[in-house]
């Protein structure tokens, strides 16, 4: 026990000054499901130790989120509360730092109609779009983390006894965030270290486009001119250093919103926002999807989809080594923010300006004509596997190999 209480106070340490990055004076907000709640006080220990002014703990309940598709009638789900938008402009023009705990369930809306999920995700991403300015831009200090929950880890550990499976899956985020040997916050410098190396040999290549080879998957990804490839920390604005998503193995950049034709398949299950969608194909014409099947879930991708225009298009391409710390785990974790950094994937919907240069002085029309891609949706889905094998095309127009059977081989 006493092993555990130290990785999980390292833990803590680890997302509050690494992660979020509380800055002296700083009002935080932590939001995190109810089981998590014991974690979350240690956060909040954490995050005054750091100097923080004031935070702000919002716990969440899935099943209370699930009785409203229920029983709530249907003409409410086009509602979101302008308040709760006017709340987070609020504390985002002021400088507040978000800390979010996300595991949905993967089966939480099983038996619920996909659009009024979708219906009730849109007009909450309508509601926040000034909101999520902020955190597209890096104009604030964001982070997402994990932490277990009965459901998560019923599913993922489903082979083991029941009685074992939390203590199980905080064992493996403890390994897969790096808090299992040593001091972690020297071991995340070290990692985004490797990570800085390996973006900025990217950007100094400056890859025309790359080209995807594996069962199912022949696609031509052109770059946007100007992109900029990121991974591990950020810069916010004000330049203090952020790590959004812990655990992060990739490195990522903008493809052009109208240039990318071809057809890829799915190698991972995609939580839709507790939907889950298997064995996805896109087709790919002049950017837009113009062709979907999907061995479960085609309704709820279809939700999706129809979001907006750009919900059609491509707004990111992240590169992920087969033989990476996450995927040597074997297991599929049924949640993006864990999947996504155990393979290869891509984002359908809005890029980031910030992978873009000059891309956060921009309005949404000077993005589109830049070639990025705009969307009230962000949505991730996995790519890799040991048979991809990934070209580069340089500025003069040759060929180059980046990945062969998953794995780096860039120069």
């Amino acid at each position: 026990m006493k092993d555990f209480d130290n990785l999980l106070e390292q833990y803590a340490e680890l997302v509050v000054k690494v992660g979020v990055n509380v800055q002296p004076g700083q009002v935080l907000m932590v939001t995190s499901p109810l089981e998590t709640v014991e974690f979350t006080r240690l956060i909040v220990k954490k995050a005054y130790e750091a100097g923080a002014k004031y935070v702000q703990v919002d716990f969440e309940d899935e099943q209370i989120v699930r009785s409203r598709y229920e029983y709530a009638d249907d003409s409410t789900l086009d509602y979101h509360p302008a308040w709760k938008a006017e709340m987070l402009e609020k504390f985002a023009e002021e400088g507040g730092a978000t800390l979010t705990i996300r595991v949905p369930d993967p089966e939480l809306y099983k038996g619920i109609d996909s659009q009024k999920v979708a219906r009730s995700t849109k007009a909450a991403a309508q509601a926040r779009r000034a909101f999520a300015d902020y955190t597209r831009n890096s104009k604030i200090s964001w982070c997402l983390i994990k932490a277990p929950t009965r459901a998560w880890a019923n599913k993922v550990f489903a082979d083991i006894p029941e009685e074992e499976r939390i203590s199980v899956m905080w064992d493996t985020i403890f390994k897969m965030n790096r808090v299992d040997g040593g001091d972690a916050v020297q071991n995340w410098h070290e990692h985004l270290g490797r990570l800085m190396e390996l973006r900025q040999k990217l950007n100094g290549k400056r890859y025309k486009s790359l080209h995807y080879r594996a069962p199912g998957t022949d696609l031509h990804i052109e770059l946007a001119e100007g992109h900029i490839w990121h991974g591990g920390a950020s810069q916010t604005q004000d330049g203090t250093s952020v790590v959004h998503n812990m655990p992060t193995e990739e490195v990522f950049t903008m493809p052009k919103r109208d240039g990318v034709n071809g057809y890829v398949t799915s190698t991972m299950p995609l939580n839709l926002n507790g939907r889950l969608v298997d064995h996805i194909r896109f087709t790919f014409k002049d950017g837009k999807v113009t062709e979907f099947t999907a061995g479960s879930g085609e309704e709820h991708l279809a939700s999706l989809l129809a979001t907006d225009e750009g919900a059609s298009y491509l707004g990111e391409v992240a590169l992920v080594p087969y033989d990476s710390p996450i995927s040597n785990l074997n297991r599929i974790f049924y949640n993006t923010g864990v999947d996504e950094n155990a393979s290869c994937h891509l984002a359908l919907g809005s890029a980031y300006p910030t992978n873009i240069e000059n891309g956060t002085q921009m309005n949404n029309e000077e993005l589109l004509r830049h070639g990025c891609n705009v969307s009230l949706i962000h949505t991730d889905f996995m790519i890799g596997s040991a048979e991809l094998d990934i070209d580069g095309e340089l500025p003069d127009g040759s060929i180059e190999p980046v990945f062969r059977k998953g794995n780096w081989v860039i120069d």
